[in-house]
């Protein structure tokens, strides 16, 4: 099957837009390149997932997305501003939950309603109650209905990972991204959580950016996969999802989805065997 490549897909109004980004570390003697060029373009609402070997520049990305990590050369816009330039509101969730320890489910849920624009702006003089049931909303949406007064140490990993997606997801993000959220938990609490978190884009629409090693994950919640080679790290292939939502487990195992993920895994591993002859 041909490869269908992110410059053959041209969103008309992108959230994200990286124009030949790449980023090296370390000096001449001992350089080394994270992410070779690469372009790629994300459109408002669209569910994109990354996926590759460890250390093709999967993580590189979405940090640069996120404005933690600049890039070497090239340039990165965010809602049609590049990076630096204005704040944009991003939502992110991780591999661990990290909520903190101290705060209730309820008032970790609730914490970017205290620092994030515009909603800092107002949190001082609007009652607590109306903060309180935005989270009591989120919670209940996830199956963590009257578990806003625990604490995280009283919770599973799942439960706990359900709450942190409460919390990426309680300001309105204009971006979500994703890295690895679901990899520390065991397969049936995984694929609860893609119902959950399938279930909670088609209510929010945000666009969103997963990172992930799982290929069915992938499959199971993006609208489009990006292939990405190992180091120097570069998007090889970018193929739309065909499975329409909402999606569900059984899906999982139907020829079409099997021959996807399949082809998925038969991709990078060429281009990790190619790889290794050059080399």
């Amino acid at each position: 099957m041909a490869s269908t490549f992110a410059t053959k897909l041209m969103p008309s109004n992108p959230i994200i837009d990286l124009e030949r980004v790449n980023v090296t570390f370390g000096d001449e003697k001992n350089r080394t390149v994270a992410l070779a060029e690469t372009s790629l373009r994300i459109e408002e609402g669209e569910f994109v997932a990354l996926v590759g070997p460890s250390g093709c520049g999967k993580s590189t990305i979405l940090r640069l997305v996120a404005g933690i990590l600049g890039p070497s050369g090239g340039h990165i816009f965010v809602a049609g501003r590049e990076i630096g330039a204005n704040d944009v509101r991003i939502g992110m969730a991780f591999q661990n939950p990290t909520l903190l320890p101290w705060l209730s489910i309820r008032d970790n849920v609730m914490m970017p309603l205290k620092i994030v624009t515009p909603f800092k702006q107002a949190y001082a003089v609007k009652r607590k109650d109306e903060y309180r049931d935005r989270a009591e909303a989120m919670l209940a949406q996830v199956g963590l209905s009257g578990f806003g007064d625990k604490f995280p140490w009283q919770l599973s990993g799942g439960m706990q990972q359900r709450a942190s997606l409460c919390r990426a997801l309680i300001h309105d993000p204009t971006l979500l991204l994703l890295d690895e959220p679901f990899g520390a938990l065991d397969q049936f609490t995984r694929e609860e959580l893609w119902e959950i978190m399938q279930n909670l884009w088609i209510d929010k629409q945000p666009t969103v950016l997963l990172v992930t090693h799982d290929l069915k994950e992938a499959a199971y919640l993006a609208s489009r996969i990006c292939v990405m080679q190992a180091r120097p790290g570069r998007i090889i292939e970018d193929s739309l999802v065909p499975f329409a939502r909402p999606r569900t487990i059984g899906v999982s195992f139907e020829p079409d989805f099997v021959s996807l993920t399949q082809r998925l895994r038969e991709r990078i591993f060429e281009a990790r065997t190619v790889k290794e002859v050059q080399s």
